[in-house]
């Protein structure tokens, strides 16, 4: 008996609330649309005309999102061949390179004449990607930017100011106003003096 006793009173409650629940509802609706007759004219046209002004916004937002990607692509489409064709100037520096540093062929004619035609070629490169925005980044003798060098090393320099390019490892280079890859550097620092580093050593024991 008291089961289903409790089972009625749930049934019931679980009616009564359904019912609240549905007349609010209803009288939420009533209210909107109470609202909407109690609004004039003239407030409707200005809230449609926010609204129109809105979509027009947002419409011209995406336009400008898509000029600019399709520019971007046409502009910048070709950057990762761009960036694999580097690689034929880092060989030809190399081999220019090995070349010179052949015994058996230093002061030959024949390394002489290899050179020059390495030369040739090189410059040829060096002009087919500058006519296509492809330039070469400027570094030695330079201070170094972040933006365009990567500084691999330091080396003892007193007659350069700290933090000047002296040696190039890898030539870096720039597409339009892009960086393609930065130059890899060595930069000058301070020669430290050996007798200071020494009792600074010594002194930083003593502290221990």
């Amino acid at each position: 008996m008291e089961k289903e006793q409790n089972q009625n009173l749930e049934e019931t409650e679980i009616k009564e609330a359904v019912s609240e629940n549905t007349e609010q509802d209803s009288n939420t609706e009533e209210k909107k649309e109470d609202q909407l007759k109690e609004k004039k004219p003239d407030e409707i046209i200005l809230e449609l005309e926010d609204k129109l002004a809105r979509t027009f916004a947002e419409m011209e937002n995406q336009r400008r999102r898509f000029e600019k990607e399709k520019e971007e692509a046409f502009e910048y489409g070709g950057f990762a061949f761009a960036k694999e064709a580097l690689n034929l100037i880092d060989n030809f520096e190399r081999s220019k390179q090995i070349l010179q540093n052949d015994e058996s062929l230093k002061g030959t004619e024949a390394l002489k004449k290899m050179l020059d035609h390495f030369d040739v070629i090189y410059k040829d490169l060096i002009s087919v990607f500058s006519r296509n925005n492809i330039k070469p980044i400027e570094s030695l003798n330079k201070k170094l930017d972040p933006n365009l060098h990567q500084a691999m090393m330091e080396i003892e320099d007193d007659q350069k100011e700290p933090g000047t390019i002296i040696q190039e490892i890898q030539k870096g280079f720039t597409i339009k106003d892009r960086l393609l890859r930065p130059a890899l550097v060595g930069v000058s620092k301070k020669i430290v003096n050996k007798d200071k580093k020494v009792t600074e050593n010594n002194e930083n024991l003593e502290d221990k």
